[in-house]
């Protein structure tokens, strides 16, 4: 008869070693856990006895399904209580190895505590019918009164696990640079009473290196137990007041709105920082870096104007251009001669795409005009240019011209999904995006009731008419301050004919800053978009637009909020909107000059009297070169201190980007006089 005892005495002296430390449970069940136990017997070891196997036993069943998974992290690896140190007979060395392999290969879920100090029953006797006593072994532990809990157990347990998993989320989603600033900009008294968080930002900066270095998966995973054990409430940085400024900067959220938003939950209205928000370690580094590349000069930067072009860089030039610009006579044998002849043959052209505008009709045009639309106000875009034409370049190309869209915004919404991952390839596109970190969603319901005819966040696909939101974003983990959602349909057979209803819903309101939305609703190459700028209220819902769509007609608007495509006239930018203004030059973006091919192309149509009245950025963190970019919290402040100043002499009209279909209309004049519609 097998040894029992052996095996049940290994079991109590690896528990007794556990005990020493903070215990664990995987998540296997309380049947799975007996199942093991009874299934890792070798055929033929497990006879019955009368009418069960002999270990077929309700004592130790009782033992196992209260503990059979517990676990301990010894010297950063886990360990059961099946890793017994004591060698039984080879039956129950066996059992063991497969309940040790067993509940260590699942994932650590809880931590261990129970509602009495007794595990199972230590033994007890048979009489038998010949009247002899048979005295019968269990499975059996003492636990020591650290490990049980006879009131509140289960809220002892879910604050545990509470305090673990937003210990890992603040190690994960917090950076250690964000986290040394924090800390940086408390010892430089540069936020309200932050000596008060001195200690708990060290803390973290001592654990997160420590992170840092784990392997991702299991080893950080057990890391974090651990460690939120010890930290108890403490773990639970990431939801402090202090946790979300490391968060917001975390988040690459400015650091003058990240302090200012933690100051408004902590200081009186009346408080005035006593310094600065860049810390003077920052500065240093990015000091160090700006006199390394001698590019002092290189930061002052001011509008373009004409002569800073030179030729190489501008596919159309009118005559005044042409006359500003340096090398006059250089500049006339450049441009190609007339071909009267070729230009006949374009008499009949009224739908062309950029390339052909460009490459066979630009060359052989004196004049152009563009019809300015309403919906291009986003457009709107100046060239900036270094104050000092010899100062070093600090851009990822080679030149050192600029450029800033209207609202000192970088990219449209379109080419925003896109890199977020977004389809915009579709059918019909319908984009949200906004700035600031409240948790907005784009919600469409399509034609007629099928299963999943309203597509949003809980219902992303309906498979039936290909419609699909394949981006979501704020509503939780890193926040953005760029955000965009995207909804699209793909297959213009599966879709619905009928009314479609775009609408916002405020699902979680962080913030009262940079407020309102805007949406994107395109078809066919037409972006119709609209703008919401008041504040959305806490689960409020907007309707944005509501359109019919055909499979032969396309779609016709019912009614919506009021859009950007309006036709009523105003002014922008010097610019009477919905007339022709006449075009002074055009060209590629800088990136795109001289051979260069740096990130997307955008073509810009220089319009006459067109006059930026804002101070704007005279670069973007996302033009900078890549030794520049290791100090970005410093130059996303410089940049947004160091604004060019308004000038009358400026490069400025309206700019499209290759990556987004759009259409502008012309009139050119030569030999002959047209209205052409461009398609991008």
């Amino acid at each position: 008869m097998l040894n029992f005892r052996d095996f049940k005495t290994g079991v109590n002296a690896q528990f007794t070693e556990m005990i020493k430390h903070d215990l664990f449970v995987t998540n296997t069940t309380k049947d799975e856990l007996w199942e093991m136990y009874l299934n890792s017997f070798p055929e033929g070891s497990n006879p019955i006895y009368k009418e069960r196997t002999e270990h077929d036993c309700q004592c130790c069943k009782q033992f196992i399904r209260a503990c059979g998974n517990v676990v301990a992290i010894i010297n950063d690896k886990l360990v059961s209580i099946w890793d017994i140190k004591i060698d039984p007979d080879e039956v129950y060395l066996k059992v063991a190895k497969a309940m040790s392999k067993f509940v260590k290969s699942r994932k650590i879920t809880d931590v261990f505590l129970h509602y009495e100090k007794n595990l199972g029953t230590d033994f007890n006797h048979q009489i038998l019918e010949d009247t002899r006593v048979i005295k019968w072994e269990h499975f059996h532990f003492k636990l020591p009164n650290k490990f049980v809990n006879t009131k509140n157990l289960e809220t002892v347990r879910a604050n545990r696990r509470s305090n673990k998993e937003v210990f890992i989320r603040s190690l994960k989603e917090i950076s250690l640079e964000a986290a040394e600033t924090v800390l940086e900009l408390i010892e430089q008294n540069s936020i309200y009473r932050g000596g008060e968080h001195k200690q708990i930002v060290e803390l973290f900066i001592r654990y997160k290196e420590i992170f840092d270095k784990l392997k991702k998966g299991k080893e950080r995973e057990l890391y974090c137990w651990q460690t939120s054990l010890v930290l108890g409430d403490v773990s639970k940085i990431r939801n402090t007041v202090i946790g979300t400024l490391l968060s917001d900067i975390s988040n690459d959220e400015t650091l003058d709105r990240a302090v200012k938003k933690f100051e408004s939950k902590v200081a009186p209205t009346n408080y005035k920082r006593p310094t600065a928000l860049i810390t003077k370690a920052m500065k240093e580094k990015a000091l160090k870096t700006v006199k390394e590349q001698g590019i002092e000069n290189s930061l002052q930067r001011r509008f373009a104007i004409t002569e800073d072009i030179s030729i190489n860089n501008v596919l159309f030039a009118d005559r005044t251009a042409k006359a500003q610009m340096d090398d006059i006579e250089t500049i006339f044998d450049l441009l190609p001669e007339k071909s009267p002849d070729k230009i006949k043959n374009l008499d009949k052209v009224e739908e062309v795409d950029i390339s052909t505008f460009i490459n066979d009709i630009l060359p052989k045009v004196e004049s152009v005009e563009l019809l300015v639309d309403n919906k291009f106000e986003p457009n709107f875009m100046s060239l900036i240019a270094p104050e000092n034409a010899d100062a070093p370049n600090i851009l990822k190309w080679d030149n050192n011209f600029s450029w800033a869209y209207n609202g000192n915004v970088t990219d449209s919404i379109k080419e925003k999904v896109e890199n977020a991952g977004g389809d915009v390839t579709g059918i019909i596109r319908c984009s949200l995006g906004w700035y600031n970190h409240d948790d907005l969603d784009i919600h469409v319901i399509e034609p007629r009731k099928p299963p999943g005819s309203h597509i949003y966040y809980v219902n992303k696909t309906n498979t039936l008419t290909s419609g699909k939101l394949d981006v979501d974003m704020n509503a939780g983990g890193r926040l953005s301050r760029n955000a965009v959602e995207n909804i699209t349909w793909t297959n213009k057979a599966k879709m619905l004919e009928g009314v479609y209803e775009v609408f916002i819903h405020q699902y979680t309101k962080r913030e009262t800053d940079d407020v309102g939305f805007v949406v994107e609703i395109e078809y066919n190459g037409t972006i119709h978009s609209f703008q919401y700028t008041q504040a959305v209220r806490s689960n409020a819902k907007i309707t944005v637009a509501k359109f019919e769509y055909s499979k032969t007609k396309g779609i016709k608007f019912i009614n919506s909020i009021i859009p950007s495509t309006r036709r009523m006239s105003k002014g922008i930018w010097n610019i009477d909107t919905q007339k022709f203004h006449k075009v002074s030059m055009i060209m590629n973006s800088p990136n795109h000059w001289d051979g260069n091919k740096t990130g997307n192309k955008h073509y810009f149509f220089i319009l006459e009297g067109c006059k930026n009245e804002d101070k704007v950025r005279g670069f973007f963190n996302e033009y900078l070169n890549n030794d520049l970019m290791k100090h970005r919290k410093v130059f996303e402040m410089l940049g947004n201190e160091m604004k060019v100043e308004h000038s009358d002499r400026q490069l400025s009209g309206l700019g499209f980007s290759s990556t987004q279909k759009n259409q502008i209309v012309c009139k050119v004049s030569g030999s002959f006089s047209r209205v052409l519609k461009i398609n991008f």
